[in-house]
């Protein structure tokens, strides 16, 4: 049976346009992330994470750097989206990020975005940081559809989500991808000023998995639906990768597609901190492998 994206059912029912005006509400007093910043992003306010009413994005473009089953033969068709809710003092992409440098886009720019990098051949639409803009994302989806979008939308996130907001994306988003990055209160709060993220992270998973579920692929391996988690492996096992494959396995399921990295590198702020100034070890790295393969998990870093 060929693939049909969640969305479209949505946009038929009606359904859409009625998530587009939730989430457009919330940006009133806005509370799109845990911060809850409650400012009224559409007059003009900006939070925490610096974003404004309106889209800004940095890039465009087909990546080939990402995991396998959404880049395929012709790559996943990635938006990378500008500010972000965590700020992380390591940060590897801290110009877009913390700096906010990307340019200001308006819908119907967007939605052309979308069809665009699907003419190209991209399997899929994947939408990097994409937390704090989940409304304006989700406001362009109409015209998209319009103009011919048929590939999944992978929301790409750093696990500091609103349960709220992503249980009104339930329906529109195929597959959630979400970096689990910390499983202790104290790191989260030195490194991300988020102490709460263990807890967070540990409720939108379960919201994600119910929605979606393990990540299925087409005959040629390429993602159609469900989730794939990563996790950044840190050095002196600061992102608790035990919690983390524990929870994974044992409170979702084992058959879950889990991405652990290893290209954690010392950038932006990192020096200032002596737990972040080196490299993860190749030590380090094999016995996160490990750790993983004793909980059960099978898929995505072999």
């Amino acid at each position: 049976m060929a693939f049909v994206p969640a969305y479209l059912r949505l946009r038929e029912s009606g359904e859409l346009d009625r998530r587009i005006e939730s989430l457009r509400q919330i940006l009133k007093s806005c509370e799109l992330c845990p911060r809850q910043c409650r400012i009224d992003r559409l007059n003009g306010e900006v939070g925490y994470c610096c974003a404004g009413g309106d889209l800004r994005v940095s890039s465009v473009f087909p990546h080939y750097g990402e995991e396998p089953p959404l880049v395929g033969h012709h790559g996943s068709g990635t938006i990378f989206l500008a500010h972000c809710n965590l700020r992380c003092v390591f940060c590897q992409n801290y110009d877009i990020s913390h700096h906010g440098n990307g340019e200001r886009v308006k819908t119907d720019h967007m939605a052309q975005y979308m069809v665009k990098l699907q003419q190209i051949g991209c399997h899929n639409i994947n939408f990097v940081t994409p937390t704090h803009y989940a409304p304006q994302i989700v406001a362009a989806l109409p015209e998209a559809i319009e103009l011919g979008l048929r590939v999944p939308l992978v929301y790409n996130c750093g696990g500091y989500e609103s349960l709220e907001v992503i249980r009104l994306l339930d329906g529109i988003i195929d597959i959630y991808m979400p970096d689990v990055k910390f499983f202790s209160s104290d790191v989260a709060g030195k490194f991300c000023n988020a102490s709460d993220y263990p807890e967070v992270v540990k409720l939108v998973l379960r919201e994600m998995y119910r929605q979606v579920g393990e990540l299925k692929m087409d005959s040629r391996g390429i993602a159609e639906r469900g989730l794939l988690i990563r996790h950044l492996v840190m050095p002196r096992g600061l992102a608790g990768t035990e919690g983390v494959m524990r929870y994974v396995a044992e409170e979702l399921s084992r058959d879950n597609y889990v991405n652990i990295m290893a290209q954690y590198r010392p950038v932006y702020r990192a020096a200032e901190y002596p737990d972040l100034d080196r490299p993860v070890t190749t030590e380090e790295f094999l016995e996160a492998l490990e750790i993983a393969r004793k909980y059960g998990l099978h898929r995505g870093f072999e």
